[in-house]
């Protein structure tokens, strides 16, 4: 590691992990310790058909007990690989911990994902067994078994078009439950002797990586390492048995990892399932979640769907609304919060959206743009921002709590333990983030040439950019490789433009494009739900997502929305032509991953016709493509689409 010349973090570092008590250092320990502390005590909850439903501790400790044995008597244990793909909902999480109280490894795959991409990560792992959760899941497993010679059990929990599949792998997890509860009749001490003989220090978790430039890479999570790092995120952001939380970001993604089953299991901090995506909203509000974690894209979409809402309020109560935004605004960036804004409007707002009770926010995975972010601090959410990777269990970095001084650039100072070094700092100490701690991954699973690329010396290159600001706190800028040079030698950050774009409510994804070129395009993906509610209030006609974005009226919207951020960026970075893209970004075309993060490099080389039209004349880009339909089948897509030009 070559010594950093810029300032760094300094903390107690210590090369071998502090472990967690040795009874309490995986998973299942830690329910049993729960269950014996508070058995009558709400850990879980889940809504099914408008009712919610309650799961103890005692309650969540059979379940996994009678899963595990079962799953133990079937033959699995240690080096075994069990998925779990489906919903949010109380069967993950028992079955997770069952599977890593019978020895074996959980895996996580993203609900959406298609066959193609649940097939690389199914064989790569040669998954002996896998939850999923419904008959459209089952399915992809069922179309995958010529590939998969290992897969010997497919549980479900959703029964309906599975009850009669003439498989003898497919079996209803209730099922598998009476199994391990007739075992259990027969030697009730068998839970423990099975929780007993799990180590610490085993792999429990393979977590898939964001994947933005390739198929994801498997990081191997020990149960010690990732409750003792859980333990060091609490140091910063406190959580006990009366804060709730309400699960609605995907399970697999690390982060949902730490926070639904680690703050759960360390913390004893109730977690909340909503009955769908759909209604997942309505839910949080039933609940008033006391903590709210949320993806970018969340926050981002609550902020539209506001903005949205008020487009069908008198013109003076939008005057108003607007005018309180911008009071509240502009007071977080005098370092304070505007108490008319918050009386009028903001304590309103947030009781509206189920937010009266939280007392702890954050936001990660990806930047969040600033002028979003200061809308949520204005309306009172203490919203945080965290940063950290799939390797390094997660986030390692924290804000401290909004107070006297507002902060909405950074990512905050690393957790106990941690280390955080800008590694070959130029001239303004920018440089490549690397760091490293206690509890980090121990490596790829089946890939150790990834590993040894990516750790040298202990320290994990993040391929991210950054710096620290003179209070010792890290901001990020963007990935390595995006850090775009115009043609006249000047950076910029693609990822920050396009944060700026985003928090127009009619604007979905944009991707903003000049490297080695004079000025800068963008394609813009429109916010469909918001501008196809502002069509018709305009009585404007479309047919699809493609008609709408075609329309003449809506390019005239959007440029008016362009023309209003370039006024808040620097000269030079400008939005100069864009056009609207005849379909939305989708991971589904490979364009986002299932985290919603742009995959630029295929998005260059698919939309490279389009890209060169906007560096030329033409006042039409022409697209000749190929695009995956909902239902897995792939077609080809041909579109021209209008260039329109900015004013400068």
């Amino acid at each position: 590691m070559v010594e950093n010349a810029h300032k760094k973090q300094e903390v107690d570092y210590l090369m071998t992990p502090t472990p967690p008590n040795p009874e309490h250092n995986t998973l299942p320990k830690l329910l049993r310790m729960w269950a014996n502390r508070a058995p009558e005590t709400i850990a879980l909850r889940e809504k099914d058909f408008g009712i919610w439903h309650a799961l103890s501790w005692a309650g969540y400790r059979t379940r996994v007990a009678e899963l595990a044995v079962a799953l133990s008597a079937r033959g699995f244990g240690r080096d075994d690989v069990i998925g779990l793909i489906g919903n949010n909902e109380i069967w993950w999480a028992c079955a997770e911990v069952a599977i890593h109280a019978a020895g074996c490894m959980s895996l996580g795959i993203y609900r959406d994902t298609l066959e193609e991409e649940v097939g690389y990560l199914a064989t790569y792992t040669d998954i002996s067994a896998v939850f999923a959760e419904d008959q459209e899941q089952v399915d992809k497993f069922l179309r995958l078994s010529d590939q998969l010679p290992n897969l010997k059990l497919i549980f479900y929990s959703e029964s309906r078009g599975l009850l009669h599949t003439g498989d003898d792998r497919i079996i209803d997890i209730r099922a598998l439950c009476e199994e391990g509860r007739a075992i259990l009749a027969g030697t009730p001490n068998r839970f423990d002797e099975l929780v007993d003989a799990v180590d610490g220090g085993d792999v429990a978790i393979l977590c898939t990586t964001s994947g933005t430039t390739a198929n994801p890479k498997l990081a191997m999570l020990t149960g010690e390492r990732f409750i003792d790092h859980v333990a060091r995120y609490l140091e910063t952001d406190p959580k006990n048995p009366e804060d709730e939380y309400v699960s609605v970001l995907p399970f697999p993604w690390i982060m949902e990892q730490v926070y639904a089953l680690g703050f759960n299991l360390v913390a004893g901090m109730k977690v909340n399932f909503p009955e769908s995506q759909e209604t997942a909203m309505e839910d949080l509000r039933e609940i008033g979640p006391t903590f709210m974690l949320g993806a970018p894209r969340l926050w981002e979409q609550i902020s539209a769907d506001m903005r949205a809402r008020i487009m069908d309020a008198s013109r003076l109560n939008q005057w108003i609304f607007h005018t309180l935004i911008k009071r509240g605004t502009d007071a977080i960036d005098k370092g304070r919060r505007d108490m008319l804004a918050d009386v009028v409007l903001f304590s309103a707002l947030r009781d509206r959206l189920g937010f009266s009770r939280v007392r702890s926010a954050a936001t990660g995975g990806a930047a969040l743009g600033p002028d979003t972010f200061k809308l949520f601090l204005a309306m009172g959410i203490p919203l945080r921002q965290l940063y950290g990777q799939t390797e390094l269990i997660g986030a390692y970095t924290l804000q401290a709590p909004p107070g006297a001084k507002m902060d909405c650039d950074t990512v905050g100072v690393p957790f106990r333990g941690s280390e955080v070094v800008i590694h070959e700092p130029d001239q303004n100490g920018v440089g490549e983030i690397t760091t490293r701690h206690p509890n980090m991954f121990v490596g790829y699973y089946r890939n150790h040439k990834t590993y040894e690329d990516d750790m040298r010396d202990g320290w994990l290159h993040t391929g991210d950019v950054g710096y620290f600001d003179s209070a010792e706190r890290l901001i990020v800028i963007d990935r390595m490789k995006d850090i775009a040079v115009k043609a006249d030698g000047s950076k910029f950050s693609p990822q920050y433009i396009e944060n700026k774009m985003k928090f127009s409510p009619f604007i979905g994804e944009a991707v903003v494009l000049g490297a080695g070129r004079e000025y800068l395009t963008a394609i813009i993906c429109i916010r469909f739900s918001i501008v196809s509610k502002w069509a018709e209030k305009r009585r404007i006609p479309y047919t699809s997502y493609t008609s709408l974005a075609a329309n003449p009226a809506v390019y005239e919207l959007i440029r008016g929305e362009i023309e209003h951020i370039n006024k808040t960026l620097v000269e030079g970075q400008n939005i100069l032509k864009f056009i609207l893209l005849f379909k939305e970004m989708d991971p589904d075309d490979g364009e986002l991953t299932r985290t919603r993060k742009l995959r630029r490099a295929l998005i260059n080389e698919r939309y490279t016709q389009v890209i060169e039209a906007l560096y030329s004349d033409a006042p039409i880009a022409h697209i000749d493509t190929h695009v995956t339909y909902e239902d897995g089948r792939k077609g080809r897509i041909q579109a021209d689409m209008e260039i329109r030009m900015i004013s400068r």
